[in-house]
């Protein structure tokens, strides 16, 4: 089997990135003013190519996980070819019958407001620090001076260790103190049902790309994991902002759930179209890791979200991602003569090192990273 790395050169269309800014030139991004302000900073204007419009429902594929969970080999085999044919052209599909409890989840949305409903100065006790990538972030108010994002989040580290079975709670309970340790329950509840889920959907995956069905779910064994809300205000002129800018997941798999709100938008055969909430359903898409493990075979794909003038919308998002000493490599199954390596073998934190410090992720990410590795690193051995 060739081995050898062919790494694509990112297209010409790619944007040169921003240079970051000094956290304290940055301006304050609070919610419970700039939703109210019918001028916006322009630190918030998007560029006219980039800004929202209305677009066409994208028709999202339904998997239904009962049938993949029934032992019928035909039913299996078509849940199978339906994540397939959806992973090698966008990467994006809806689980129905998934069996996470419909009130943890509908609970996990409601309890969001008692955070970031606080006054900015509570919230940032929480605040996520440059280069982090876990806790309260106001936009990107820290890290660039352009095209910022009309949103809050709080990010919350996961793992799948033994030893950290409570890491969510213990963080709550350390960050914001005892009136907050009921919402540190509820999250780590949302993340243990989100990573079995995950693990489940993983199995998916590599019986659909021809491999062991337990290939990926022993690969993100003892993951290190993480659970972001995010909490988009109404914005007095949302033609002219995002909630979230084009870009494609640096993360492994992510499972999502949105409230009643319209704001998800994918990038599909040349076009945006929206992703309207689906009741009883995750959104899951292919992140740029899960890209590399499977040598560029399923897709991460390009979207957004936009905000509108009258409500706030909520989601809630949990980012698959490995072990720290994981080596993110394809299984042999997945390279030959005819498909040789796309990506080198790196290892998660590196990654995330590059999407915090180097890097605003968008469409070119991985490709970027890639070269950035091989100019800054020796490669990794590669894995039996």
């Amino acid at each position: 089997m060739a081995i050898e790395c062919m790494i694509p050169t990112p297209s010409p269309v790619h944007e040169a990135q921003e240079t970051q800014i000094h956290p304290a030139t940055a301006l304050v991004f609070d919610s419970s003013v700039l939703r109210h302000e019918s001028n916006i900073p322009t630190e918030f204007v998007w560029p006219d190519h980039e800004k929202p419009a209305v677009v066409p429902e994208f028709q999202v594929p339904v998997i239904d996980l009962s049938a993949f969970r029934s032992g019928d080999p035909v039913a299996i085999a078509e849940v199978c070819k339906l994540v397939n044919e959806a992973c090698q052209k966008h990467g994006f599909f809806l689980v129905v019958n998934h069996g996470v409890d419909a009130d943890l989840v509908s609970e996990a949305i409601s309890v969001m407001d008692r955070f970031f409903d606080l006054p900015l100065s509570c919230k940032q006790k929480a605040l996520r620090k440059l280069g982090e990538h876990c806790g309260y972030a106001s936009s990107f108010t820290g890290r660039f001076s352009s095209k910022l994002p009309w949103k809050e989040t709080l990010s919350l580290r996961f793992s799948d260790e033994k030893e950290c079975s409570h890491i969510v709670e213990e963080y709550f309970q350390n960050k914001m103190g005892p009136d907050f340790a009921d919402l540190g329950e509820i999250y780590q509840k949302y993340c243990n049902e989100m990573n079995k889920l995950a693990l489940e959907i993983t199995e998916v995956l590599g019986l659909g790309l021809g491999v062991k069905r337990e290939h990926f779910s022993e690969f993100y064994q003892e993951n290190d994991s993480v659970l972001r809300l995010n909490y988009y205000p109404p914005c007095q002129k949302p033609e002219l902002t995002l909630g979230t800018g084009p870009h494609c997941d640096p993360t492994s798999l992510t499972i999502l759930h949105q409230d009643s709100v319209s704001g998800l938008q994918v990038f599909v055969d040349n076009e945006w179209r929206a992703v309207n909430p689906t009741p009883n359903a995750f959104v899951v898409n292919i992140g740029d890791t899960f890209m590399a493990l499977s040598n560029g075979l399923y897709k991460s794909c390009l979207h957004r979200a936009v905000v509108n003038s009258e409500i706030p919308r909520r989601s809630i998002a949990f980012f698959l991602c490995p072990h720290k000493d994981k080596v993110v490599t394809p299984p042999p199954e997945l390279v030959d003569s005819d498909h040789p390596r796309v990506y080198p073998d790196f290892k998660w934190p590196t990654f995330l090192e590059f999407t915090q410090k180097h890097y605003r992720s968008d469409i070119e990410t991985l490709l970027s990273f890639a070269s950035w590795l091989k100019e800054n690193q020796a490669p990794l051995a590669t894995q039996s």
